[in-house]
Order: C-alpha cells, then sequence, then structure tokens
C-alpha cells in the first residue's frame, strides 16, 4: 500500500503527454491540447472499472464526500450517520455542507455496525455514510436493506478502499454514490485527488456542475458548455497531471491489489502464532484489496504488551486506540467544538444576537461497542514490495512477542 510504490515509466508517458501540450486545466483549451483530455478519460476509466455508469473527479477524497453531499441536497438542519472509526474527512465535510454528524459503533468488520445505525437513524437522518476502512467492505447488505427501508441515500466512503469487491460487485457501487481518495498513502495514487461514482446522471452532472463554481455543463455533459448557473458552487477541479497519473495507476490497480493479497497472506501466517489471536471479519475474502492485516488479541492489556515487544523489535503495529486521525475518542478538537469561527459553528448557533448556544456535543464514551474492540485491535499496513528481510524481521517480532 500505497501505490507510490509503482511509479514506473507509465505515469511518466502520461505526464509527458500532458506536458507537451502545455494544458493542465482540465477544462477548454481544444486546440492546444489536441483531444489530450487525461481527467476526462481517468473519470471514463475508473466509472467503467467499479461498473458505474458515472465518474466525478475532484481535487481529493475530502473534496469528494463534500460535492457528494452537496449535490446530494444534504446541508444546515440535517443529520448523517457515519462511523467513529474513520477518517476526520468524512465528518469534516458533513460540518462543512452545514449538517451534524451522528456516529455509530463499528463491528468486527471494523466498519458501521448495521443494528447501531438504525438505533441512530432520526427524522433529521439525510444520509448514511458507511466506511469501507483499510480495504474490507462493510455490511452493505444490511446497511443498504435498512437505508432503504427508511428511504435515506447512502453514500459509501471507499477511500481506502479501491477495487475492493463483495460477490464481484464494487465499493462505492452499492449505495446512491461512492467517493474515494488518491492522497500520497492510497492504494492508488495521484499526489492528490478524490473521485465520485455513481449511476445517477442527474446527480453526477450536479457534481459536474457543484465541483466548477456551479457553471452549466448541460449542453456538454462532462466539460463545460453554456455561460448559465443553476446554483452556486466551488473549485474542486482535478488538474490534468493529476488525471495523467490516475490512469497509469488505474492500469496497475488489479496488479497491486493482487501483490497485496500474497503479502497479507504470508503476514497473516506470521501473525496467527501470536496465542490467543484472531483476525478481522473480511466479508469476501475475494474482494478484499489487502491493504491492511488487522488482529486481535484477548484484551487492551495483552494487545498493548504484544505490541510493546514488537515496537522493541523493529516491528510494531499500529494501534488505532490511541491514533488521533481515525478514531472517535481522540478527536479533541472535535470533542471540544474548536474552531476558528468566532461564532462558534459549526458547533454553536447565535440566536437573537445572544451568546452563540451549543449545537452539538460528543462525549467521549459515546461508543462503549467500539471501544471494546478498538482496544483489543493491532494492525499492519500491508506493502505492495514485502522483501524478504522484512518479512523475517517481523517474525522474529513475532517470536519474541509470543
Amino acid at each position: 500500500m500505497p501505490g507510490f510504490e509503482v511509479f514506473g515509466a507509465e505515469e511518466k508517458k502520461e505526464i509527458a503527454e500532458v506536458l507537451d501540450t502545455g494544458v493542465l486545466f482540465r477544462y477548454e483549451f481544444p486546440n492546444e491540447r489536441r483531444g489530450i483530455y487525461k481527467v476526462r478519460q481517468f473519470e471514463e476509466e475508473f466509472a467503467r472499472y467499479c461498473g458505474v455508469k458515472h465518474a466525478q473527479a475532484v481535487t481529493s477524497g475530502t473534496a469528494a464526500l463534500k460535492v457528494a453531499l452537496a449535490a446530494m441536497g444534504v446541508g444546515p438542519g440535517d443529520e448523517v450517520i457515519t462511523q467513529g472509526f474513520t477518517f476526520v474527512a468524512t465528518w469534516e465535510a458533513i460540518f462543512d455542507v452545514g449538517a451534524v454528524p451522528v456516529f455509530a459503533e463499528v463491528d468486527d468488520t471494523l466498519n458501521l455496525d448495521p443494528t447501531d445505525l438504525e438505533a441512530k437513524i432520526t427524522p433529521q437522518t439525510r444520509a448514511i455514510i458507511p466506511v469501507h476502512m483499510m480495504g474490507a467492505p462493510a455490511r452493505m447488505a444490511e446497511i443498504m436493506a435498512i437505508a432503504d427501508r427508511h428511504g435515506i441515500p447512502v453514500l459509501e466512503d471507499t477511500a481506502q478502499a479501491p477495487g475492493t469487491a463483495i460477490d464481484g460487485k464494487k465499493c462505492g457501487s452499492f449505495g446512491l454514490c461512492g467517493t474515494f481518495s488518491f492522497d500520497p498513502v492510497k492504494t492508488m495514487t495521484t499526489g492528490e485527488g478524490g473521485m465520485i461514482i455513481t449511476d445517477d446522471q442527474d446527480l453526477w452532472r450536479r457534481m459536474s456542475e457543484y465541483q466548477d463554481h456551479g457553471h452549466d455543463h448541460v449542453p456538454n455533459p462532462g466539460a463545460r458548455g453554456g455561460e448559465g448557473r443553476s446554483f452556486i458552487g466551488f473549485n474542486y477541479r482535478m488538474m490534468e497531471l493529476q488525471g495523467a497519473i490516475g490512469l497509469a495507476q488505474l492500469a496497475k490497480l488489479d496488479h497491486i491489489i493482487a501483490a497485496q493479497r500474497r503479502n497479507k497472506e504470508a503476514l497473516r501466517q506470521v501473525v496467527s502464532r501470536l496465542p490467543g489471536v484472531t483476525f478481522r471479519t473480511v466479508l469476501d475474502p475475494a474482494g478484499d484489496n489487502a491493504s491492511f492485516l488487522a488482529f486481535f488479541l484477548p484484551d487492551a492489556a495483552s494487545a498493548l504488551k504484544v505490541n510493546e515487544t514488537l515496537a522493541a523489535n523493529g516491528a510494531g503495529a499500529v494501534y488505532f486506540a490511541n491514533n488521533t486521525w481515525h478514531y472517535y475518542p481522540k478527536w479533541e478538537h472535535l470533542l471540544a467544538g474548536s474552531t476558528l469561527a468566532k461564532s462558534g459553528w459549526p458547533f454553536k448557533v447565535k440566536e437573537g444576537g445572544a451568546d452563540g448556544r451549543r449545537r452539538v456535543h460528543y462525549d467521549p464514551r459515546a461508543l462503549p461497542k467500539s471501544a471494546a474492540i478498538m482496544d483489543r485491535l493491532l494492525v499492519y499496513p500491508v506493502p505492495i514490495k514485502l522483501s524478504e528481510e522484512r518479512l523475517e524481521q517481523i517474525e522474529q517480532a513475532v517470536k519474541a512477542a509470543c
């Protein structure tokens, strides 16, 4: 994991074609670019890879979430349910459209717990965001059944799971739309960048226009057309250099995943020697993108003790219970309601000129089931290239931990 491990001649060739045109902007300049539209081609090929009709490229995975939510019509007064184990971008985007994030538990898939999801639904729920964390799928059959029963659209955060599938159907294609990230440490990377996929043509058109300042794309879907604007938008346009790299990386994605699966199995064999170890539930091992190996020890004390020994032998795992980027009780700025806005928004609202009242408050103890899972969890990122020397080092560390 990540795609920069396999940068090579293919990425250089795609980039050179862009530089030869002198056009880095994804739209316009038809004479200079001589038919080369890398971002548009990337969108088309990514949609085809995911088995959907439309894809919209944007500047980041975070922007993908924001653009998708905006195009879905989510805004102030709305609630969006997501999970308490995710990257901060998931809930930052919810706040950024004016809605309120509602956090639900995860289960042994390390993804959204369908039972707690249903318990968190209120009349204000306008979207559900399951996150396919660390390359393995959420329980999409159960989640979609709940969402359909309540008439709530699903936006899949597939930032860490490109290529992941359930029974051959790609993650990101189950809900109304799915978002992806191509940042520096993702399975495939464009340095920065993101993508949204959907089968809904009207939603895609709104996303296409919103990410381009609301410019009217109706006469020429997927590219600029008219000069009118139906609504306000913002600038989240991907540039041609990113699209060029994305094309080369997408062509390698299945090979990347195959290599990660081999390496994950090698690591699993080593880790399985730990007394009392169990492994994360992966719903469809044949569809796992295998970017992480997640395993559990019997209790928090065991997990800490084992990881202390692993680290002392140069092979420490990630202990997400202490991770400040991905785990709800460690998001100190969320829990404290910290913001640059003098009004206190989005945590406070002003009424009648009075000081802001608290709009939303988050309790660090609100997800006890997740805490019981996360306290026992250790994770190894799975590289695309795993040397014999590194595997031997991990093996010796595990022996010491045993």
